[in-house]
């Protein structure tokens, strides 16, 4: 369910389509692998409403790090940009992610096998994923403009922190070396930060960065950045809104693309297949903390708002509006799934996503315009319905384009 949290009277946004100086405004995108199609509903609202906004900073992790960090390159205005986004989004299939035919889906699972099967020996058959996400790179890098005669920048983020449009954006992932969260900034007037098992680095985003922060866990392979390798940023983020915090913002919208259902659901008569376990779980470990970190900043905004100003410190009282799906977006993937390719969906099927009644774990991974497109109308509308909370936040008065 919606979660606001608001400041004090002082801090109240203007109106007129100004806000107050000195105040950041930032944008946290989660993951969600396809369902993160979703928050393109969001910026899609913006450009119709309140076509004049931008963000201040833009943080994203997994999938959210994608949108992030297209936002952040794209030179264009709030039109432009989310035009060109949505239909990025829309165009994909599950081929521009993975490889999807019989021959590589089954060459993968007869390697695994393999693997497993070997007992450590040392000329095993080496497999670093379910899937071959070769295509994604490529796709990847030419929508973002990476610039592969150095290093894969992105050379849009540095252009628009020039022009001061952006003041920063932080792309998050896991090294799976030391299982430590980090936080990958670039920006103007920033500060590095250090917090068990997580911490920040100043870096010049490059593709290699956002292929890591999305790569989920065993079933997209990791990333090598530097000297070590570097996977799903989902992983361990206890304190999802804590990058936008780090960097200044005093208000937030923040994405989810967990739905959160408002009554329990009948219970099960067969066993829950594996497609399900894998489902909870992976909401559980990306998507959960989200709700978590908001109810805690709730908490210490009640705290500071007793407190007087002077007594505060560092501390700040924030405002957030969380955006979440007011539909079950797996529910909504089990409706397309015949739509997928043979091959997959056969692979799927054996996992018992037709035996659940929300394969959260498929519509993790439908890469279909079909579905795609349902996700964009279900966040247009969602933050259409909310569009009162969202424009008092950002600080203007509600305008049409």
């Amino acid at each position: 369910m919606p979660l606001p949290t608001k400041g004090t009277p002082e801090r109240k946004p203007s109106g007129g389509g100004h806000r107050d100086r000195g105040c950041r405004i930032g944008l946290v995108l989660t993951g969600g692998g396809a369902r993160a199609a979703y928050q393109v509903g969001l910026v899609r609202h913006l450009a119709k409403r309140l076509p004049e906004f931008h963000f201040d900073v833009l943080t994203g992790v997994s999938a959210g790090a994608i949108n992030a960090s297209f936002l952040a390159s794209h030179q264009g205005s709030a039109a432009e940009a989310t035009e060109e986004l949505s239909r990025i989004w829309l165009e994909l299939t599950p081929d521009h992610v993975f490889r999807d035919d019989g021959w590589s889906l089954g060459g993968m699972v007869v390697r695994w096998l393999l693997n497993l099967a070997s007992g450590g020996l040392r000329y095993r058959p080496q497999v670093r994923g379910l899937v071959d996400t070769s295509p994604l790179g490529g796709h990847l890098g030419e929508v973002l403009g990476a610039d592969s005669g150095n290093g894969r920048v992105l050379p849009g983020i540095a252009k628009n922190l020039d022009r001061g449009r952006l003041d920063a954006v932080a792309v998050t992932t896991v090294e799976w070396s030391t299982g430590q969260t980090v936080t990958w900034v670039q920006g103007r007037d920033i500060e590095t930060w250090e917090r068990p098992k997580r911490r920040s680095e100043r870096a010049r985003l490059t593709l290699d960065h956002v292929l890591a922060s999305a790569s989920l866990p065993l079933i997209f392979p990791a990333v090598r950045i530097g000297d070590a390798w570097h996977g799903d940023g989902g992983v361990r983020l206890t304190s999802p809104l804590s990058p936008a915090l780090h960097l200044g913002c005093d208000r937030l919208i923040a994405v989810s693309t967990r739905h959160e259902p408002l009554a329990p659901r009948a219970a099960a008569v067969a066993y829950p297949p594996p497609a399900q376990f894998a489902g909870v779980l992976l909401n559980a470990v990306f998507l959960d903390q989200l709700d978590q970190d908001a109810n805690r900043m709730e908490l210490v905004n009640g705290l500071l708002a007793r407190m007087p100003e002077s007594e505060r410190g560092s501390l700040r009282l924030v405002d957030l509006v969380l955006l979440r799906p007011s539909e079950d977006l797996g529910q909504l993937a089990g409706r397309f799934e015949p739509r997928l390719p043979k091959a997959f969906r056969f692979m799927t099927r054996g996992l018992g996503t037709r035996d659940t009644k929300s394969p959260d774990l498929l519509s993790l991974l439908m890469f279909q315009p079909d579905y795609i497109r349902a996700l964009i109308e279900v966040g247009e509308r969602d933050a259409e319905a909310r569009h009162e909370e969202i424009a008092a936040l950002l600080g203007g008065s509600p305008r049409r384009s």
